[in-house]
């Protein structure tokens, strides 16, 4: 009991402290990108190419390119939104970020240990679901279930002015700096919310049973699928982490489909991402978005289930 104890606070430390760096990362690069690309030219942009299923292709595209962790996403997703970019957008690359649809990591990952055939198959399914799931969000008119957010100390609000002959640095500077207030007053507004859910990970991380899904995830149980993803979504864990604990899970006996469901069910909504987003999501957005995540978790287990023995046996 004490060395589980020991175990969840190390985990709790270690990952709490990964969080915080990325975080401040992320949102401190976003808050210097948005000092450079004022919203009229996003929305210009986005008003020329991003229309319809386009433009969520662009979204799931530009997220499943980027290497972001589920609670990385957060501060990315908010600067999207901030500069104009549409709702339907923005969600799509929620939903293809932390999956990693097209991360070299995650995509090199995949071909190691299950082969060219799992590879091409995660990446195509996943990248669909993401525009599809972005497009059907805005459909159902769930935009409007976004909070209010404002950043106090936004450096959009400060206007800086610096004299025509400055230096590089000295025109630099007020922009680093309103960046950075950017980012501190982003990160305090999130910092509740991210412990809160790395605690209840600590928690399942050290006290859950590692053989639970061994046990009951065989491929010959039809329930095992849509159990994986809801038991995903309370995990925190990288999808570069998850993989070879699938892989050894899968050389255990638990089938590929509920692998599939396990890896974007604990990627796509983790309890320390839901408990980020429920500081920007209405209730029934966020709701709404668990549901995506477990219908798009759970149709890909399905799918690689029925194509397992072509995939793994072809």
């Amino acid at each position: 009991m004490i060395d589980r104890l020991i175990e969840a606070g190390f985990w709790f430390l270690y990952i709490s402290l990964e969080l915080s760096i990325l975080f401040l990362g992320i949102s401190f690069l976003i808050g210097v990108i948005t000092t450079y690309v004022p919203p009229q030219k996003v929305e210009r942009v986005l008003s020329r190419y991003g229309r319809g299923v386009l433009g969520n292709t662009l979204g799931a595209l530009f997220g499943g390119l980027l290497p972001f962790c589920s609670c990385s996403t957060i501060p990315a997703l908010i600067g999207l939104l901030k500069v104009g970019v549409p709702f339907r957008i923005a969600m799509s690359f929620l939903i293809a970020s932390p999956l990693g649809v097209f991360n070299m990591a995650v995509v090199s990952l995949f071909y190691v240990m299950f082969g060219l055939k799992v590879t091409v198959s995660y990446v195509a399914v996943t990248f669909i679901g993401a525009v599809v799931a972005g497009w059907a969000l805005d459909r159902f008119g769930l935009r409007e279930q976004l909070k209010r957010v404002k950043v106090v100390g936004d450096h959009e609000e400060v206007p800086v002015t610096v004299p025509e002959d400055a230096t590089w640095w000295e025109r630099t500077k007020p922009k680093l700096s309103s960046s950075w207030d950017f980012t501190k007053d982003l990160y305090l507004r999130m910092v509740p919310y991210l412990l809160i859910g790395v605690g209840i990970g600590a928690f399942i991380y050290g006290f859950v049973p590692e053989g639970l899904l061994a046990t009951y995830a065989g491929p010959s149980n039809p329930f095992a699928v849509p159990l994986a993803a809801a038991l995903g979504i309370p995990m925190y864990v990288r999808t570069e982490t998850m993989i070879p604990i699938c892989y050894v899970l899968f050389e255990k006996g638990v089938g590929i489909g509920t692998l599939m469901a396990l890896i974007i069910g604990g990627a796509g909504a983790s309890i320390p991402e839901l408990t980020m987003l429920a500081s920007i999501f209405k209730k029934k957005l966020l709701a709404a978005y668990i549901i995506t995540i477990f219908v798009v978790a759970t149709v890909t287990g399905y799918l690689f289930n029925f194509l397992s023995l072509a995939l793994l046996l072809g």
